[in-house]
């Protein structure tokens, strides 16, 4: 009996490492190991973001603040600061030169990276700002708020109104995505929605759970929803299909990011606990967990390239964390 339980297993285990292969990237070569903290915001941080082409990141946080740094040399570079309130989201352009920030002031920011003075403010939202993105071009920034709504704001216009405003929210909209045609929000009354901005139709999905954030997978056919029953779930894009769910984690009070690793291998999100889980993005089992943080993970940003991945928590401490 034993022996073939032995023999069981390790057919199993075999099988496991085939499908590694085939993905490209095995569980040893997640980012677990700390290799620097970075230290300067005042309280908690809630979001901290590579930048495209993963050299930097920025962070954002309680202490009204946006900071520039170098997170593999452990160096604050540059503190932007002109927020009346918490920053709760900040997004770089694709080349680096401009940043966008949001936050409980209402107001979106449109910066230059390298003087830290702000071009513009959007002002619209009749509530707080959750989240912005920029578009592929860097030419509109689009808000997700508290007022159950996403708006579009052009950079290049004196104007700042809206450019577009989407309200069939019917509760707050935390977060946003955008692909070359299409806004996609997540939204706390459960929804999943997708604008296709050059045809005007609106889809959407209802998980049942509140949706506090969304990501794209890196192939563009997938989305990620972390939902405030401690469950990430996987959508197809295209029929909003549910593909997966991935458990383990809680998550029931904070706006807490999750996004997939660079090869779409894992899922990866952080916990009210302090600890982060890696999940087989296929089978959903949890492949890797460690504690990171003194407190809530607010924020997993991963390396456009490289196995490395930022977390951000409550703690006020930003964490670099490599293989």
């Amino acid at each position: 009996m034993g022996l073939s339980h032995q023999n069981h297993d390790d057919g199993e285990r075999e099988r496991e490492r085939e499908r590694e292969r085939e993905r490209g990237m095995s569980v040893s070569d997640l980012p677990r190991k700390e290799a620097n903290v970075l230290k300067g915001h005042e309280g908690a941080v809630l979001a901290a973001r590579f930048n495209a082409d993963g050299n930097y990141c920025l962070s954002c946080g309680k202490d009204r603040t946006i900071r520039l740094w170098n997170p593999h040399r452990g160096i604050h570079i540059k503190a932007y600061k002109s927020h009346a309130r918490e920053v709760r989201d900040v997004h770089v352009t694709p080349d680096n030169s401009k940043l966008c920030s949001c936050g409980g002031d209402r107001q979106i920011f449109y910066w230059d990276v390298s003087t830290g003075l702000v071009i513009r403010k959007f002002r619209g939202h009749e509530g707080e700002v959750n989240a912005v993105k920029f578009n592929e071009y860097a030419s509109v920034i689009v808000s997700a708020g508290y007022d159950q709504s996403l708006r579009a704001w052009d950079c290049r216009s004196h104007s700042t109104e809206p450019i577009q405003i989407i309200d069939t929210f019917s509760d707050a909209a935390m977060s946003v995505c955008l692909t070359k045609t299409e806004i996609i929000g997540g939204c706390v009354d459960g929804t999943v929605r997708t604008f296709d901005i050059r045809i005007g139709r609106e889809i959407s999905e209802n998980l049942g759970q509140p949706v506090n954030c969304i990501s794209i997978s890196n192939d563009g056919n997938c989305i990620l929803a972390g939902c405030l029953d401690s469950t990430l779930r996987l959508l197809d894009r295209t029929c909003g299909e549910l593909l997966q769910e991935y458990k383990g984690h809680t998550c029931k009070s904070y706006k807490m990011d999750c996004c997939l690793t660079n090869t779409d291998a894992h899922v990866t999100g952080g916990s009210e606990d302090g600890s982060i889980f890696f999940w087989d993005l296929v089978d959903a089992t949890v492949v890797s967990k460690f504690q990171a943080h003194a407190s809530v993970v607010s924020s997993v940003s991963y390396h456009p390239k490289d196995n490395c991945m930022i977390t951000s928590s409550v703690d006020g401490t930003i964490r670099v964390w490599k293989t």
